[in-house]
Formats: C-alpha cells, structure tokens, sequence
C-alpha cells in the first residue's frame, strides 16, 4: 500500500476557482498538490465493453462508460457531476480523459489530471463503481526530476489495483509510441497494477516488453470495433 498523506478536506475554506473544488467535499487526499484518491475497490468486476460516453444508451449494465472523446461532448460531467450519479450508479464508468497534450503547459496538464481524480473520486462516494483512467502527457508528468518531485500522473491512484489505459489517438506516430512506452513503463514500476484494462490496440512495438507485467486486458475502440476503422 502507499504511503498516502490522508486529511478530510473542508469544502466550505475553498473558494469556487472554477476546479471543482466542491467535489473533494471529505476526500481522502495524496501529496502535498491535494490529489484526491480513487480508491482500490473490494472486488475486481471487469466490464464486458467500454464504451464511450456520448453511446452509453448502447452500452448494457455489464458495460464500462468512457470519456475517450473530445473533451466538450462530455463538458457537463466537469460541471454537473451531480446530475449524473443516479444515471450511473450501479454501473462501471472510467474516470473522465481529460487530454494531457504533451505540448501543453505543465500546469495544464497537471489541471486534467486533477480533474479526473476529483470527478473519479466524487463519483465513486456517491456509489459509482469507478476504474481510474491513467493518462500521461509529456515525461514532467511521469518521472521524477530537479523540477518535479512527484510522478503527477500517477497520485490519487492506490498501487496494486486495477487501472485503465487508453491507445486511442495516443500511438499514432514513432514519437507518440515511443512516448506512450515511456510512460507505460513508468506507470507499471509505480503503481504495479494487477489489472490493467486497455481502451484500443496493443501493439507489439509498444507492449511487448510489459506483457509479464501484470494482467492486460483489451478492448478494441468503438471506432474500430462498430466501424473496422484503425486508431
């Protein structure tokens, strides 16, 4: 288990910035940027499909909703969160994937990944069956170095769990494969998962030297899968 800094956040002290501070209302936080924590679950469920959110009158009970879509098809989950916790309740959703562009500002980036753990977490203490989504922009976000004590992409998540990844628009190019590899590799030394789900390919050049890792499942993308198109 990680060593988590724990502290009940007291909403009332925090101003309305425009982050959604509200929604770690009694969150269990990591680190000292205030991440809060999705939290392993009692039982390992794996969903059946992942389907994006815009389809979810698609996808069935056994079925795991995504945000793997451009970020304004699923804004109002951001700003409404609370009008979604009856809809999803008693199903699986993947915290929301928020883009990590790795020419985006540091701190845009470390925004989006706060903003999955702070949706993630508050969906998950209203009784949605929550798997986090990891996602990784540039190498600041992964490793560790002179400018950053911390692998920001990793925080809020607990080790020895199970997680979601996403190839999806991710892998398309040498540098983007290369980058994705990178944070793989980081991402499994950190949390050693012992599930990970895969939203997308998999592709040799990119997994093959992880595959004894831990336990990878896949899933095409609702593209590929509905359409026979290549992501």
């Amino acid at each position: 288990m990680k060593n988590f800094k724990k502290f009940k956040v007291d909403v009332r002290a925090i101003v309305d910035d425009g982050m959604s501070s509200r929604l770690i209302e009694g969150a269990d936080i990591d680190g000292p940027w205030g991440f809060p924590i999705i939290k392993k679950p009692s039982q390992y469920i794996i969903p059946k499909n992942i389907v994006p959110f815009s389809r979810r009158s698609k996808a069935s009970h056994e079925d795991a909703i995504c945000f793997h879509e451009y970020d304004p098809v699923f804004a109002d989950v951001l700003i409404h969160p609370e009008n979604y916790v009856d809809e999803f309740k008693g199903r699986f959703i993947l915290s929301p994937d928020f883009s990590l562009y790795r020419n985006a500002p540091f701190a845009a980036q470390i925004i989006n990944v706060y903003r999955n753990r702070a949706i993630g977490a508050y969906f998950q203490n209203n009784g949605v069956h929550v798997i986090p989504l990891i996602r990784w922009g540039n190498s600041l976000t992964y490793s560790i170095s002179a400018a950053v004590s911390e692998k920001v992409a990793f925080l809020g998540i607990e080790k020895h769990s199970i997680c979601a990844i996403s190839t999806y628009g991710c892998i398309r190019s040498k540098e983007d494969r290369e980058e994705f590899k990178a944070g793989l590799k980081a991402m499994l030394e950190t949390l050693e998962p012992e599930i990970v789900l895969v939203y997308g390919s998999m592709p040799d050049e990119v997994f093959k030297d992880f595959k004894d890792s831990t336990i990878f499942i896949c899933y095409p993308d609702w593209i590929a899968k509905n359409h026979g198109g290549n992501h």
